[in-house]
């Protein structure tokens, strides 16, 4: 099929990776997780001793280490400079100190700038906060996932009891409300809905369920 961009969008753990993953494997196409690369600069702001609001240091990171990813047979793996971050990015203290680093401005126009770059010849499935607004505004299919705050917990819940990390669910959806409320209230490209991406209410849903909703709508589109 042609090389168009698909921008998938939506808030903490509604699904926008796993299913995001699916399709790009399924295409033959290049899977870019956007979430990791905001992850991996606050890992190393975390492990630098830098101050999260410290937007000139964070953002001289990012030229510092690069970010790169490893595929391999189930997903990739992340890379900062040449130390392996995967697992050390999805740990709490990471996800918590996210929503703040990833709002500086100059944080962003350096890693939006990358994420153009990957997906300017097309064949890209990325997902993230704002892909479908302010990356890759002429993608050719944008979806916006969404889902219950209770669903997302208990999604985010059952990941971390894969792989031991020990937070209550009611500790993860207080976090997750709280990440919301800063991603949808950032000055810079917040959270919010594409005029033109199709919107999908994933609670409920299979992972299955929800790779063929896209599919359906990229088949609408003539795709």
């Amino acid at each position: 099929m042609k090389k168009i961009n698909i921008a998938i969008d939506g808030p903490a753990s509604s699904g926008k990776s796993t299913v995001a993953k699916i399709i790009a494997n399924d295409l033959g196409f290049v899977y870019t997780d956007t979430g990791a690369m905001y992850r991996s600069i606050t890992y190393l702001a975390l492990k630098t001793g830098c101050g999260l609001d410290d937007e000139t240091a964070i953002a001289a990171l990012i030229d510092q280490y690069p970010i790169t990813f490893k595929p391999k047979e189930k997903g990739q793996d992340v890379f900062v400079g040449a130390e392996e971050v995967t697992e050390a990015i999805r740990q709490p203290q990471v996800t918590n100190a996210v929503s703040e680093v990833s709002a500086h401005p100059a944080v962003r126009k350096k890693l939006v700038e990358q994420q153009q770059a990957i997906a300017a010849n097309g064949g890209v499935v990325m997902d993230g906060r704002d892909i479908g607004t302010a990356v890759l505004p002429q993608a050719e299919v944008k979806i916006f996932l969404v889902a219950s705050v209770e669903e997302r917990a208990q999604r985010r819940f059952k990941e971390n009891q894969q792989k031991g990390i020990d937070t209550t669910f009611d500790v993860l959806k207080e976090e997750i409300q709280q990440r919301d409320y800063l991603d949808s209230h950032r000055e810079v490209s917040p959270l919010k809905q594409a005029d033109d991406a199709v919107r999908i209410d994933t609670s409920g849903m299979s992972i299955k369920e929800v790779v063929a909703a896209i599919k359906q709508t990229m088949t609408k589109k003539g795709y």
